[in-house]
């Protein structure tokens, strides 16, 4: 009973703590990129689409390392993984600071984007579910209602800061942020799960092979392929207007407004996980994910048809915001409802793997889109992944008869 009860007093410290983690980890490792963007690319002397080739370059590196990622953190843990994961990341800010020319700095975003997965969502998720998984749903849900405002956050105060310093300094700032905050957050959970593991192991594994998926074994390749191919395309979709967002705005016209406009999405992330929270208890977690994909494009198709009208691009930041509010649950309470907890670690690192190879061109591609094609057919295209995605995890509900049930002729 005191394991009990120490595990879930735990639990609520361990998202307040999560929370301001990634908060920080978003601003930092992604939100900030496409505001420092520019001054990059006049440093380094390149165009805006090489640098954001480079980001595409590099998440397509933390793609690929993330299923081995995945498997360390059901292994050591996600607390260990993480503070591990906090000490490179300060160290990939740094090394891009203080990069003299272009190979230190792709050095340094590609180290940049393996520690994303040592830090981020994925690992945060799996923090979550090997405390308490059977609670891990609501868990995640509150967690990433505290996370929505790394966006609201640090666009505007990495706009700020680069009034006043380089993208060099402000990248040593963030750097210091991941050692002074969040390593002592990441080191405090990794004692709190390591003593609780060394304390009550048996009960522990007990509690984690209690948590069963809903999708049968003969069907889960299936299920797999097709909830891959949805947060793929999904990925694409959001990874491609989340580092343009503001870029995106001031080009079909806003102006000014642009980073004003982009300050709506956070909150509107925050709100379809508060209202998730509130009343979506009894939904389907296939039914968010198609609700959340829908989003998307109901936001996407909003900005191609009202732009410049200020007040249509405020319905796209919203609709947006709340789209990507409900992806992120989905991400780790889909993987969960449909395939279990056992090995959930290493689940959500071939789903990220899947979902980040793919979108890793997303910037890149977005940019020559916007650059060559034109803005609106560039949201024409991501307009018909959002369906793409949409129909996905739509078809994981049409399940095929059980070989069971098929009568023998």
């Amino acid at each position: 009973m005191t394991s009990t009860v120490s595990i879930e007093h735990r639990r609520g410290a361990v998202i307040w703590g999560l929370g301001l983690t990634q908060i920080i980890g978003y601003g930092t490792l992604y939100y900030s990129f496409s505001i420092l963007a520019p001054e990059m690319a006049k440093d380094l002397a390149w165009t805006q689409e090489w640098v954001f080739g480079v980001f595409s370059a590099a998440l397509l590196v933390g793609g690929f390392a993330a299923p081995s990622i995945g498997r360390r953190i059901d292994r050591h843990g996600a607390g260990s993984m993480m503070a591990v994961g906090s000490v490179i990341a300060a160290c990939a800010l740094a090394l891009c600071a203080l990069a003299p020319g272009r190979i230190p700095f792709v050095a340094g975003m590609i180290v940049m984007e393996i520690a994303s997965a040592f830090v981020l969502y994925n690992a945060a998720f799996a923090a979550l579910v090997q405390i308490t998984p059977q609670t891990a749903q609501r868990s995640i849900t509150h967690l990433t209602l505290i996370a929505g405002f790394a966006s609201t956050l640090f666009w505007p105060i990495t706009t700020e800061l680069h009034k006043y310093l380089t993208w060099r300094e402000v990248y040593v700032a963030f750097a210091v942020l991941h050692l002074v905050v969040c390593l002592p957050v990441h080191f405090w959970i990794a004692r709190a799960m390591n003593a609780d593991r060394n304390g009550d192991h048996k009960d522990k594994v007990k509690t984690v092979a209690a948590v069963e998926g809903s999708i049968a074994s003969w069907d889960r390749r299936r299920a797999f392929m097709l909830m891959g191919l949805g947060f793929a395309l999904e990925g694409f979709v959001l990874s491609a207007l989340l580092v343009h967002m503001v870029p995106l705005l001031t080009a079909v016209g806003l102006g000014a407004s642009a980073v004003l406009i982009g300050t709506l999405f956070g909150p509107s992330q925050v709100l379809s996980r508060f209202i998730n929270m509130l009343a979506g208890r009894g939904l389907s977690q296939l039914v968010l994910a198609s609700i959340s994909a829908a989003l998307l494009v109901t936001g996407l198709s909003t900005l191609l048809v009202s732009a410049p009208w200020i007040y249509g691009a405020a319905a796209f930041a919203v609709l947006f915001g709340l789209g990507s509010g409900l992806t992120s649950i989905v991400q780790g309470s889909l993987p969960l409802a449909l395939f279990g907890s056992d090995g959930y670690g290493a689940m959500l690192g071939k789903i990220s793997s899947i979902r980040l190879i793919v979108s890793a061109l997303a910037p890149f591609v977005f940019s020559v889109l916007m650059a060559h094609v034109g803005t609106w057919s560039a949201l024409s295209v991501a307009i018909v992944l959002g369906i793409g995605a949409a129909g996905a995890f739509a078809s994981i509900g049409w399940k095929p008869r059980s070989p069971e049930l098929v009568p023998e002729t």
